[in-house]
């Protein structure tokens, strides 16, 4: 299959099958569209991706990580409008992730207390999570119907939900974080699906989704098969983008590769970097780097689903790309290569590189905090 042939995505026809795939920019402090994340964008859809997509949107103040991340309001519906207008002047279709982060948020940056399926210690911000009631529910329902629509007249193309890495939908899926049967586990997630499909019917309509938690008594395949069979039967969906990890309490599980532990350290106020070098190696485990990693796990759910599938994690090379088109993945997405390289699906395409540059040192992590970067390419 030709990875540069023109595609289609539920509604969408994409100018190729190469999605750049959601990485917190750290370009809105104030929750709004800046021209930073503007130009950000801008680039990589100039260097020939098929979609940009824009992360991380969250659906209300409180379902940010710490506060920063866009919320989708009408206030942000200008903003949004300049950097989808941009992403579409240059050929690509315009992605936005939506979700609410649950128990990974940050109290102090938030201002409420961290969501989750029961009431847990987070590890992250060391304070309990509030047990989400049938009030809390219907709220943030209804902040993913207002979010979608916010979306939809900003002009984005997609809509991409967040039911990964143990933010709020995640969690509910976790056994470990939400213990029951699955079809309990499922409903939220799955009603929250269907409720953003409603809202946006015009625009495709994607989800990040855990093949794994990567931690003990969490989401495991055969599990996590099972929901996606229910996402594929409810017809909500126009395409499922596959990961694992948990940003709760393994994040280095999703990226592999060096941890940027003294990277991490340095951004963090004294007191607490003291302690993070005491619990670094417990909470950034170590994860050799290989190329397209999910893969292995990834085509037990390409043989079980019908539905358009999209390959993510570590896909830097020519010859990954057209192997997994050719074993029937619909798409592939790129994060940290397209930081150090924006052009480099042209550069693809065109024959002037076989692979990216990207050394998977993960030194881009820490930048989520001011802007986030290749910080090899900015030494050039």
């Amino acid at each position: 299959m030709d990875p540069f042939a023109p595609a289609k995505l539920g509604p969408l026809t994409l100018r190729n099958r190469i999605i750049k795939a959601a990485t917190f920019e750290g370009r809105t402090p104030r929750r709004l569209a800046t021209d930073e994340l503007i130009e950000f964008h801008r680039a990589v859809a100039r260097g020939g991706v098929g979609m940009s997509t824009v992360a991380y949107c969250a659906v209300s103040r409180e379902g940010t990580t710490d506060g920063r991340q866009i919320v989708l309001v009408d206030d942000a519906i200008p903003g949004l409008r300049r950097l989808t207008d941009a992403i579409n002047a240059e050929g690509a279709a315009a992605c936005a992730q939506i979700g609410h982060a649950g128990p990974v948020a940050n109290p102090l940056g938030t201002k409420a207390p961290a969501l989750a399926p029961r009431r847990f210690l987070a590890p992250i911000s060391m304070k309990w999570t509030k047990a989400a009631t049938p009030d809390d529910l219907a709220r943030v329902r209804s902040d993913f119907e207002r979010a979608a629509k916010v979306a939809a007249a900003s002009g984005f193309d997609a809509l991409e939900i967040h039911l990964g890495h143990n933010y709020l939908l995640s969690s509910f899926l976790s056994p470990k974080l939400n213990p029951g049967p699955i079809e309990a586990r499922a409903s939220f997630p799955r009603e929250i699906v269907r409720t953003v499909r409603e809202a946006a019917p015009k625009l495709a309509v994607t989800a990040k989704f855990n093949m794994t938690d990567g931690v003990r008594n969490g989401l495991e395949p055969d599990e996590a098969l099972v929901i996606a069979r229910m996402l594929e039967q409810d017809g909500a969906l126009d395409a499922l983008e596959l990961t694992g990890g948990s940003s709760l309490a393994n994040p280095m599980y999703l990226f592999r590769g060096d941890a940027p532990t003294a990277e991490m350290a340095a951004t963090m106020p004294r007191l607490m970097r003291m302690a993070f070098r005491l619990t670094s190696r417990k909470f950034l485990k170590r994860y050799p780097f290989g190329e397209a990693f999910f893969l292995p796990t990834a085509r037990r759910f390409r043989s079980e689903l019908r539905m358009p599938l999209v390959l993510l994690g570590g896909i830097n090379r020519i010859d990954t790309i057209r192997s997994a088109l050719d074993e029937g993945f619909d798409f592939v997405a790129m994060g940290r290569a397209l930081l150090r390289e924006p052009d480099l699906v042209d550069r693809l395409r065109d024959g002037a590189s076989s692979e990216a540059t990207c050394i998977h040192c993960n030194k881009c992590i820490p930048t989520i905090y001011t802007g986030t970067r290749c910080v090899l390419e900015s030494e050039n």
